[in-house]
C-alpha cells in the first residue's frame, strides 16, 4: 500500500460513480438478475454481481458467454431496468460524497467523472442523487472504446480535460478501476477496501479522504 502523497499540488480529482460516489450495487445486481431472467434463464443461478463490480455492462454480458443479437439485447435490457431502479430510489449517495466534492470545490480544486457506465444511465443517476452539478466534466462509456481495467480511459480523461497527470489523483473502489488509474500514472486511492491493490491507497471511507485535506490546510 502506498501513502498518501501530497494533496497540496493535486488539483484535479478524477473520480469514478459506481461504489465510490454512490452505492448502486442493489440496484445493478438487481437488473442484471431481472434481465438474466428474462431473456437469459440459464445464467441467474451461477451470477455473481461481485464478481463484476466495475466492468462495463458489454464486457460482462461477454464474459458470461452471450453473443450476438441476444448480447445486444441483454445489454439494453439490463440498462433500462439500472435506469428504472435508480430513479426509484434504488441507488444511494456514499457517505461522504457530498462532503467531498463540497470540499474540493471550497478549495479551488475541480472534480471530474470517469465512469464504465452509460451516458443516459449516469446522467439519471447524478440527477437522483444530488451530483448533478458538482463535477467539471464527465466521460462515460459511451465516450471512449475502452473500458477499465484499460490505462488509456484515464489517459484519455487527461487529455480531454489537458489535465497533467502531476496535478491528478484519481479515486476508485474496484479493482478495475484501481487498475486503470494506477495503469495511467495516477496515484490513486481506494476506497473502503480492506487490502489496497498494489499501488493503491487504501482509505475507508469518502470522510477520510476530506479528513487528509483538512489536515494538509491546518497544516500550512
Amino acid at each position: 500500500m502506498r501513502t498518501a502523497p501530497s494533496l497540496a499540488a493535486r488539483r484535479v480529482w478524477l473520480c469514478d460513480l459506481d461504489g465510490t460516489l454512490v452505492d448502486s450495487a442493489p440496484a445493478h445486481e438487481a437488473a442484471w438478475r431481472d434481465a438474466l431472467a428474462e431473456l437469459a434463464p440459464g445464467l441467474p443461478a451461477s451470477f455473481r454481481y461481485a464478481e463484476h463490480a466495475g466492468a462495463a455492462t458489454r464486457d460482462v454480458v461477454a464474459r458470461l458467454g452471450v453473443a450476438g443479437e441476444l448480447a445486444d439485447r441483454l445489454v439494453r435490457r439490463k440498462q433500462r431496468l439500472y435506469r428504472r431502479y435508480a430513479e426509484g430510489g434504488l441507488v444511494t449517495v456514499m457517505p461522504g460524497a457530498h462532503r467531498l466534492l463540497d470540499r474540493l470545490a471550497a478549495t479551488g480544486r475541480a472534480a471530474y467523472l470517469v465512469t464504465g457506465g452509460s451516458r443516459a444511465s449516469v446522467t439519471r443517476v447524478l440527477a437522483a442523487c444530488g451530483l448533478a452539478g458538482r463535477l467539471r466534466g464527465v466521460l462515460t462509456a459511451d465516450d471512449v472504446p475502452w473500458s477499465k481495467p484499460d490505462p488509456r480511459v484515464y489517459a484519455h480523461a487527461c487529455r480531454l480535460w489537458s489535465v497533467d497527470p502531476a496535478e491528478a489523483v484519481a479515486v476508485e473502489d474496484s479493482a478495475h478501476g484501481v487498475a486503470a488509474a494506477t495503469g495511467a500514472g495516477l496515484p490513486t486511492f481506494q476506497l473502503c477496501a480492506a487490502d489496497p491493490l498494489p499501488g493503491a491507497i487504501g482509505v475507508r471511507s469518502l470522510d477520510e479522504i476530506v479528513s487528509l485535506l483538512d489536515l494538509e490546510t491546518t497544516h500550512r
